[in-house]
């Protein structure tokens, strides 16, 4: 089973959320048909996690046949992937992936919020 960083990575993958993330793992895998069908396959259906956990096996076995590409992996991992922490009484919103319709990011609300 891959390491839990390792499907994080993919999801973030499949959502295309991480340009440089995305293109790392395309250059990596261009000469691995299997490994790019599990790219697309994860892309096409980025909500299912049988694409995503199989991506992740993809980047685990390209990871220890490549140290340096996982290296760089985790680094660019590093860069895009956002840790937050709110204080006693502080507020922390994130969205990722996708959003079709509407979204609100909000701390105390007192009253109605409307469309």
């Amino acid at each position: 089973m891959p390491e839990p960083i390792l499907i994080s990575i993919s999801a973030a993958l499949a959502a295309k959320a991480a340009t440089g993330l995305y293109d790392l793992v395309k250059r990596k895998f261009a000469k691995d048909p299997e490994a790019t069908a599990a790219l697309t396959a994860a892309t096409e259906a980025p909500e299912a996690p049988e694409p995503i956990a199989a991506l992740a096996q993809r980047l685990e076995t390209a990871e220890a046949a490549d140290p340096s590409f996982a290296e760089e992996l985790r680094a660019e991992w590093e860069k895009v992937s956002v840790s937050q922490h709110a204080e006693s009484g502080g507020v922390t919103n994130q969205i990722t992936g996708n959003v079709t319709g509407k979204a609100l990011q909000a701390g105390d609300i007192h009253g109605n919020v409307t469309f």
